[in-house]
């Protein structure tokens, strides 16, 4: 038997903040200044605005609280914990699964507020990671910037089914449609011109040797229907285009405090200007809120969960995870299972033995861990070890792994000898 000696983690003074869109019903507990060892509750209803929520920072002052807990209930919390952490006041934001009320219990704000206060007074949870101000304003621009890009490319392929319903099959030629020289055909199209002669002397560079099939994919029924699409597809692809840029500007210039980082993270293969940028906004550059390496892959969903039952492991997902450092991640490895590099190999060992998307978990882990040192010592750079890494240090195993594959192959058994002498079958 394991004897455990923890001090008790009592919070004297709390509160506790059941978070809806018009209103939050807060719950105070205090010490009892007439019966001693006793706590005092105070439950009352306030709205969302921010003259009720000035009053709430009144009175949590009044009866000196120190810690304000509230689930992170949609982004109705965002305002409430972004006004008391002005106010002055230590904020805890926790996930709902933590602190999930007990079966059997009736269920309304007011018992939800008072069990949450209870929870929190005892220690029983943790709060979750909430980057600072400046951080969170970049979180804000990046995260559009990829909103933008995920219309723009919706947009794009709402155009390419448009020509594709006229018969125009441009993109099956052209491997970027929205290129110099695909614009410029889309643009005769639209001011009317249908010879597919015409329109295939309009292709520019390397696109000029394709000029025959060109005229073969041009060759349809676009009519003035599909014209009208196709001007109001294209004016918001570059509406978008433009706004992209004007993101992107305000993105540079709000990350220019931590361009050391930026520069850090880019050495990385696979990771390029605008994805350390959104891993620097998605998990900030103060690693001490994240103790090791481990605890921001598990924190990021990147890591299995225990599921232990009878003294068996189970099989368990990772769980969900901030879907926007997800599709970063997803990217990284994307550019990284084309490249010739550690990472690149560990992605493919993985895939052929456990499939892809358990590689891209497994990779991503391995990102995170990289990324984790890199912003923890501002000194730190990073060394690729090579796509052939596993097979120099693990001579022995890859040895053994070709023999037996070659034994799987042959049927016949296969004895590795040294010298000038084959192998012997």
């Amino acid at each position: 038997m394991e004897a455990i000696d923890e001090p008790v983690q009592l919070v004297e003074r709390v509160a506790a903040l059941d978070i809806g869109k018009a209103g939050l019903m807060a719950c105070i507990r205090v010490p009892n200044d007439r019966a001693t060892g006793r706590r005092r509750q105070e439950v009352r209803e306030y709205a969302t605005t921010t003259g009720a929520l000035l009053r709430l920072a009144d009175r949590l002052r009044e009866l000196a609280v120190t810690r304000v807990a509230m689930e992170a209930t949609s982004d109705y919390w965002k305002p409430v914990f972004y006004l008391l952490e002005a106010e002055g006041f230590e904020c805890w934001l926790l996930n709902a699964t933590h602190v999930k009320n007990v079966p059997g219990r009736p269920k309304t704000d007011k018992l939800d507020a008072v069990w949450l206060a209870k929870v929190v007074e005892r220690g029983m949870c943790a709060p979750s990671f909430v980057p600072p101000k400046p951080i969170r304003r970049l979180r804000d621009l990046t995260r559009y910037r990829r909103c933008l890009i995920r219309d723009r490319t919706r947009e794009k392929q709402r155009l390419e089914k448009l020509l594709e319903d006229a018969q125009i099959k441009l993109s099956v030629v052209a491997s970027d449609m929205f290129g110099v020289s695909g614009r410029a055909i889309l643009a005769a199209l639209i001011a009317g011109q249908r010879d597919p002669q015409v329109l295939a002397e309009l292709a520019r560079g390397r696109l000029r040797s394709k000029i025959s099939q060109l005229r073969e994919a041009l060759t349809g029924h676009l009519d003035n229907h599909h014209a009208l699409l196709c001007a109001k597809m294209l004016d918001r692809v570059d509406a978008m285009t433009a706004d992209i840029a004007e993101v992107s500007t305000a993105i540079e210039a709000t990350i220019a405090p931590y361009e050391a980082q930026v520069t850090q993270l880019d050495e990385i293969t696979g990771i390029g200007v605008t994805c350390a940028q959104e891993l620097i906004a998605e998990l900030g550059v103060d690693m001490a809120v994240f103790p090791t390496a481990a605890h921001l892959a598990s924190w990021a969903r990147f890591a299995p969960r225990a599921n232990q039952s009878a003294g068996k492991n189970k099989p368990a997902t990772t769980g969900k995870g901030n879907p926007w450092l997800a599709s970063t991640l997803g990217e990284i490895t994307a550019v990284l299972a084309r490249s010739d590099t550690f990472l690149g190999e560990r992605y493919r060992r993985l895939s052929r033995r456990r499939g892809k998307l358990r590689a891209i978990v497994a990779t991503g882990n391995s990102i995170l861990t990289i990324v984790w040192h890199l912003l923890n010592d501002p000194n730190a750079h990073y060394h690729d070890l090579g796509a052939d890494f596993h097979d120099t240090r693990y001579h022995q195993r890859h040895q053994h792994n070709l023999i037996t594959q070659l034994e799987r192959l042959t049927g016949q058994k296969v004895t590795l000898t040294t010298g000038d002498q084959p192998a012997a079958a």
